[in-house]
């Protein structure tokens, strides 16, 4: 029973598989059912038309990606100078810090040192 019931749903899938594959058939811009869909009356006449229409579509696209690329790509880079200041900044500042925490240290010592003296006495 069990195997009837799968022969049935291959049967079902491989219908579906053959008619998604005759839809298909053709190439971009050829004329409606015949691969280049219903995108309008000139691509579904076909013909010189459809394929110069698809051409159009195509380079247009391809511009419109390369837009993007090149907007992306230009904010990744200032992405990358403002992090860039950010991390110089930031080792500026641990310098400085650095450069505070001797300086107490040193004054610290100095102290230290005159208690010392002072105890002696």
């Amino acid at each position: 029973m069990a195997a009837r019931a799968v022969a049935c749903r291959l049967r079902v899938f491989s219908s579906q598989f053959s008619f998604a594959r005759m839809m298909c058939s053709g190439e971009m811009g050829s004329g409606s059912g015949k691969g280049g869909g219903g995108g309008g009356t000139i691509r579904e006449a076909g013909g010189a038309f459809g394929k110069m229409e698809q051409a159009h579509e195509e380079q247009y696209f391809r511009q419109l990606r390369e837009q993007q690329l090149k907007a992306l790509r230009e904010q990744h880079k200032h992405m990358v100078e403002m992090l860039e200041k950010d991390i110089s900044h930031h080792e500026s500042q641990i310098k400085h810090n650095k450069e505070q925490i001797d300086k107490y240290k040193k004054m610290i010592d100095k102290e230290q040192s005159k208690k010392d003296g002072s105890d002696s006495d």
